[in-house]
Formats: C-alpha cells, sequence, structure tokens
C-alpha cells in the first residue's frame, strides 16, 4: 500500500495530461481534433476513472490508519529562504479526493449527453479536465503557498468555463463578473499570507498555527493583529465559497453550462474555501476574534441565500442561492468549532447539490424540446409544472436530493444539518435561531421548486406565459445599467443566434427523459445522496473518528448520545422543515394559499428577496458608477493640470526658443555688446542700491 502514497502526484497529473493532449490538439488540428469527440469524452473520462481508483485506493488505507504522508522537495532557496513544493494524504486528503473524483467523473459522463450537439464539446471537455486537475492538486498541496497556486489556477478555469458560451453578452459579463470579484477576495488571501509568513516565518499549517499561538500569549504579536492576519486569510474564502458579502458572482455564474454548475459550484471549487478554512483551523483556533467573524459570516450567509431563493424562478439560479445558504452552514460550523460537523456537511452536500444540478439541467434539456434554446424560457419554473410524467427518472432523483437538502431523515442532509445545528446551539444560541429558521427556508424554497417544476400542469405550451417572460426579461435587460446589462434587441438576437447554433437538436414539441448518459449520474448520485449520512450518526459516528481537528485525538467511534440533547435538537430541525415542506405544499401544490397575495401583503419584504437584496445594485453604485465618477475627476485632473503643466513647460520653452535665435547670431562683436550692455546695467544697480 505504501507504493500508492509514492504515485499520489499522479492523481491531478492524469486530469492534466487529459486536458494538455485535448487542448495541444485543438491548437494544432482543431477541425480535426473537434470531430473526435467520443473518443475524447471517453480518454478523458478514463484518466478521471483512473484517478478515482487511486483516490479510493488512499482513502482506505487512511480509514486502516495509514500515517499522514508528505513528500516535498525543495522548490526555490536564498540564503535561509526557502521554498518547498510537493504533496500531502492525511484524513482530510483522502477524504476531498474521493469528493472531487467521484463528482467530476460523473459530471463528465453526464456531459456527453448534455453538449450532445455543442460545437465546442472538446473543448468544454479540455477545460473540465484542466479544472479537476486544478482541484485535486490544491487538495493535496502541503502548504500554504501551494495552495494559492492552484487557488489561482482553479479560479482561471471556473473563468473559462462560467465564460463558455463567450459570444453570449450575458456568460461573458458573468465570468468577469466572477474573476473581479474573487480578485477581491484573493488580495486579500494574499496579503493574510505574506503577513503570516512575517509573523511565523513559515507556510507549513501546522508549524504558522503553533508559532501564531506562541506569539500572541507571549505578547510579542498583539491579539488585533493576528485576528487581522486571520480575517485577510478569510478573505478568500469568503469570495470563493460566495460568502456575504463576494457571494454576488454565483448565481450570474449559471450562465455556464449546467455541468459546470454540478462541478465548481456545488461540490469543488465553492468547497475549496470550506476546504482552506479547515486547513488553517490551526491558525484560526488561536484567534477567537476571527473565529466569530466567520462563524457570523457564515450564519448571514446562509439567511441570505435562503431567504433569497425563495422567490427565484430560474431553477438554476434558485439552486445558486441554496448553495449559497448551505456554505453558509459549513463556514458557520467551523467558525463554532465544528470542525468535523462542517466537513460532514461538505462531503453529503457535495452529492445532492450535485445531483440537484444535474437534475435541473436534465429539466432543462428537456424543456428545451418545447421552447427551443432560450435559456430566459428553458429555465424559469413558471413555464413547466407536471413533468413527472414526462420525466420520471429526473423527478425522482430530485425529490430525493430536496429531502435530503432539507433534513428529512434519514437522508444524507439530516445528519450532517443537525449535527451543526446542535453544536452552534451549544457555542451561541443566536447562531442557532439564525441556522433554524434558515433550515425552514430552505424546506420551502426546495419544494417550491419540486412542485413548481413537476408537480400540476404543464404550462410550457402556454404562448402568453412565454411572451409575459420575454417581455419582463426584456424590459429587466433594457433598464439595467450594471455589469451584464443588454437592451432587448441583443437579448433577441442572441436566442436567435442560439437556436441557429442548436437547430441540428430535435424538438419533438413536449418535454421528454434525457438520454441514458445524463440519468445515470443522477441514478448513481442519488444512493450517496440517501445513504452516505449513515457514516457520521450519533450512535456511531464513524466520519467524526476519521475527520477530527488536528489539535484533537479522537480515540475510538463516538457513539455516546445525550437523548436529552439529540431529540430536542433533531426534533426541531426536522419540525421546522416539515412546516416549510407544508407552506409549499399549500401555495403550490393544492393552490389553498396564493402565493400572489402573500407577496402583495409584505410587498417591500418580497421586493428585497426579488432583488437579491439589493447587493448589485448597490455595487452598481458605489463601485461602477462611483468609480467611473473617480475616473473623470482623473481625467480632469490630468487634462487640467498634468497636462497643462507639460503644455506650459513646452509653451515657455517654445517661447525662450524664438527670443534667443535673435540673440544668438553668431557675431563676436554683437555679443561683445551685450557683455557691456549687462556690465553697464550692474554697475547702474550697484550704484542705485549702494
Amino acid at each position: 500500500m505504501e507504493a500508492i502514497y509514492e504515485y499520489t502526484w499522479i492523481i491531478p497529473v492524469l486530469p492534466l495530461a487529459g486536458a494538455m493532449i485535448l487542448g495541444l490538439g485543438l491548437i494544432s488540428f482543431g477541425t480535426a481534433a473537434s470531430q473526435l469527440r467520443q473518443l475524447s469524452a471517453v480518454f478523458i473520462v478514463s484518466l478521471l476513472g483512473a484517478a478515482m481508483v487511486l483516490s479510493f485506493g488512499l482513502l482506505w488505507s487512511q480509514i486502516q490508519g495509514h500515517p499522514t504522508f508528505i513528500r516535498t522537495i525543495e522548490w526555490a532557496s536564498a540564503g535561509d529562504f526557502s521554498l518547498t513544493m510537493g504533496y500531502t494524504v492525511d484524513h482530510i486528503t483522502a477524504m476531498m479526493l474521493v469528493i472531487v473524483t467521484t463528482v467530476a467523473f460523473f459530471v463528465m459522463i453526464y456531459t456527453d449527453g448534455y453538449m450532445a450537439h455543442d460545437p465546442g464539446y472538446v473543448r468544454f471537455y479540455a477545460y473540465l479536465s484542466l479544472f479537476s486537475s486544478s482541484m485535486l492538486g490544491l487538495v493535496i498541496s502541503p502548504n500554504l503557498l501551494q495552495v494559492y497556486i492552484f487557488w489561482e489556477l482553479v479560479g482561471m478555469c471556473s473563468y473559462l468555463l462560467i465564460g463558455f458560451w463567450y459570444d453570449r453578452k450575458a456568460a461573458s459579463e458573468a465570468c468577469q463578473k466572477a474573476f473581479v470579484t474573487n480578485r477581491v477576495g484573493d488580495f486579500g488571501l494574499l496579503l493574510g499570507i505574506l503577513a503570516l509568513y512575517w509573523a511565523t516565518g513559515s507556510f507549513e499549517f501546522e508549524v504558522m498555527g503553533e508559532r501564531l499561538g506562541d506569539l500572541v500569549s507571549s505578547g510579542a504579536l498583539s491579539a488585533g493583529l493576528a485576528s487581522l492576519f486571520a480575517i485577510l486569510v478569510f478573505l478568500g474564502p469568503v469570495a470563493k465559497s460566495a460568502q456575504v458579502p463576494l457571494h454576488v458572482w454565483l448565481p450570474d455564474a449559471m450562465e455556464g453550462p449546467t455541468p459546470i454548475s454540478a462541478l465548481i459550484h456545488a461540490a469543488t471549487m465553492v468547497a475549496a474555501g470550506v476546504f482552506l478554512i479547515a486547513r488553517m483551523y490551526p491558525v484560526f483556533e488561536h484567534v477567537p476574534a476571527a473565529m466569530n467573524v466567520i462563524a457570523w459570516t457564515g450564519a448571514v450567509t446562509a439567511f441570505v441565500g435562503a431567504t433569497t431563493a425563495v422567490t427565484q424562478n430560474d431553477i438554476k439560479k434558485g439552486l445558486a442561492y441554496s448553495t449559497m445558504s448551505q456554505l453558509g452552514y459549513m463556514v458557520m460550523a467551523m467558525g463554532v468549532g465544528a470542525y468535523s460537523a462542517g466537513l460532514f456537511h461538505l462531503m453529503t452536500h457535495a452529492y445532492f447539490k450535485a445531483m440537484l444540478f444535474l437534475g435541473s439541467g436534465s429539466v432543462i434539456h428537456g424543456m428545451e424540446a418545447v421552447v427551443g434554446h432560450d435559456p430566459v424560457l428553458a429555465q424559469d419554473m413558471r413555464l413547466m409544472g407536471g413533468l413527472r410524467k414526462y420525466m420520471p427518472t429526473t423527478a425522482i432523483t430530485f425529490l430525493l436530493g430536496a429531502l435530503a437538502i432539507c433534513g428529512i431523515p434519514p437522508f444524507a442532509g439530516f445528519w450532517s444539518k443537525d449535527e451543526i445545528l446542535g453544536a452552534t446551539f451549544t457555542a451561541n444560541p443566536a447562531l442557532w435561531a439564525i441556522g433554524w429558521l434558515t433550515a425552514g427556508l430552505t424546506a420551502f424554497y426546495m419544494f417550491r421548486m419540486y412542485f413548481s417544476t413537476f408537480e400540476g400542469s404543464f404550462r410550457g405550451n402556454d404562448t402568453v406565459i412565454q411572451k409575459q417572460l420575454k417581455l419582463a426579461q426584456m424590459q429587466k435587460m433594457g433598464m439595467s445599467l450594471g455589469p451584464g446589462a443588454m437592451n432587448p434587441q441583443e437579448l433577441t438576437l442572441e436566442a436567435d443566434h442560439d437556436a441557429a447554433d442548436h437547430s441540428n437538436h430535435d424538438h419533438g414539441g413536449s418535454p421528454h427523459e434525457s438520454p441514458i448518459s445524463m440519468t445515470l449520474p443522477l441514478v448513481v448520485l442519488a444512493i450517496p445522496s440517501v445513504l452516505i449520512g449513515l457514516v457520521g450518526t450519533p450512535f456511531a459516528n464513524y466520519f467524526e473518528a476519521f475527520i477530527h481537528p488536528p489539535s484533537e485525538i479522537v480515540e475510538g467511534i463516538p457513539s455516546e448520545v445525550d437523548w436529552g440533547e439529540f431529540i430536542p435538537m433533531a426534533g426541531s430541525s426536522v419540525g421546522i422543515g416539515l412546516i416549510g415542506i407544508s407552506l409549499a405544499v399549500l401555495m403550490y401544490l393544492t393552490r389553498k394559499i396564493d402565493p400572489a397575495a402573500i407577496a402583495a401583503k409584505i410587498q417591500p419584504l418580497y421586493q428585497l428577496s426579488l432583488n437579491k437584496w439589493y447587493f448589485d445594485e448597490i455595487y452598481d453604485f458605489l463601485f461602477v458608477k462611483g468609480l467611473r465618477r473617480l475616473a473623470r475627476q482623473v481625467l480632469e485632473v490630468d487634462l487640467r493640470i498634468v497636462d497643462g503643466v507639460v503644455n506650459l513647460a513646452g509653451f515657455v520653452t517654445l517661447v525662450t526658443g524664438e527670443g534667443l535665435k535673435y540673440l544668438e547670431t553668431g557675431r563676436a562683436q554683437f555679443y561683445a555688446l551685450i557683455v557691456f550692455g549687462a556690465v553697464l546695467g550692474l554697475v547702474l544697480i550697484s550704484g542705485i542700491t549702494g
């Protein structure tokens, strides 16, 4: 088994090799490489499958008790300064490797059906493989500096994937928005890395934690400065894991193909922020102020995401805000010290949210048979309904995912979410109240989504609704002055262009179930969505025994249950979830309550949710328009002052030059006359003053 550790580096190299081969093929033999579609897919999926097998081997070895394995080489050195690169395999690495490779493997299988008619099919697989390699490299990084390198590579790949359909204005604007927003967080992360190195002299996680704790306890470093360093590092996860206030890029990122949403916006890239917090836990646990900031940031994010999701009509954006909310749960858990609970929810959420995103893609694929390749219509739940009888496999798996995320026992989400709420209640009841209320909102919006999509009568052929949605979208785009704005003519041309690009797709006029390449991943991912939570039950918490903070030692399998605590906590979380589901039933299934009437009574709150808490409008006013105003002022200063000084210097030079040319005649008598006049003038002046 030791040999598998020696060759762990192959895991990220396999998908990297696949991306390089496809990329070079597209660059050198573009037309021929683009035609080898199925062969390219099989090649990439096979390489990732091999990486997945190796990852499972490492996980099994770690479960059997193999010690942490670290392999490093000196990358650069100068005097006492040296940088090392390499890889490490411990419990959290093994877990993350399995999560990333399994989700990526099934997403790539799914991609064959979803992108079957896209001309960029091979390029998409190359991007997916490059992203997978970057994420796997981040997971095995042994120090913070190497994490940062792969962190940026992951961000670059997300930029490529979100803007994959770059000829769509909305997609190109979305990838730019994601890039700029993440630059803010990554700049804070870089400052934090440099500050921690200045304070501790190391990039190693454990060493940084120990030295920072010693510095703070001895008074050599103030607690305030240590908190600042930790919070700067936390800015990286705030952006990457879509935490308030740097969350605004995630909903717009849904402009990318749906497999991207399932891979990077559910299970991998957005979870990288939570993974980094876990890696940096030896540092954060010594800084209570930073832990409080982390906990409250997560709680606010969970609530804001859930309250926004309840009014979204785009099925993918609803899931995007759901992802943001669930990431908030994980971050909150980390902040209150529930290390294993946060990572447990990361694992369970990765599987059921990936399945939900893939399910939404299956729905969109089916709707395109009715409304064509128009994202405005194909993704709007107001045009869906009754899809369960057309798409039974998609409907059943989506329902299982909804039950899992709502925390209904015995599904996976119940065990991880209940553990977070229990730990949060012990640490801070106010945070628990926010998490508990968010659990109810989660149940409501998820079943609102399920009922609107799969139950009732099918509304996709209603031309009146279609025209209303198109008109509303055109008006919204035309009035928008922020990033991604377009006029109605652009929107219409874009829809026509998409239809032309996919004209070879057969539209049968009614929804249909997706092909086996898309439904098979849904069925397979449904299994961990239902069962994987059983590894972390309080009756036999195998997960906590396996994943625990580096500073703690867990002996045996935790199995002691405080029924006086478990029953009220579990009962309250399930109860609020059932209340949310019941409200969704009354509003969107039986129609006994009119949602429009409720929205009219609470119009300010409804508008707040519908407009996503006005974050985009605020940022547009403060940063976009504000920077434009600042740029105009700078331009005025440049034109009137900087250019004025330069032009004045040129004018003075010109005038003096013109004057001097009459004095520089080349005649010695004239120069003598000038000297005589100057001397005479000086004598007269000295005589007058004397």
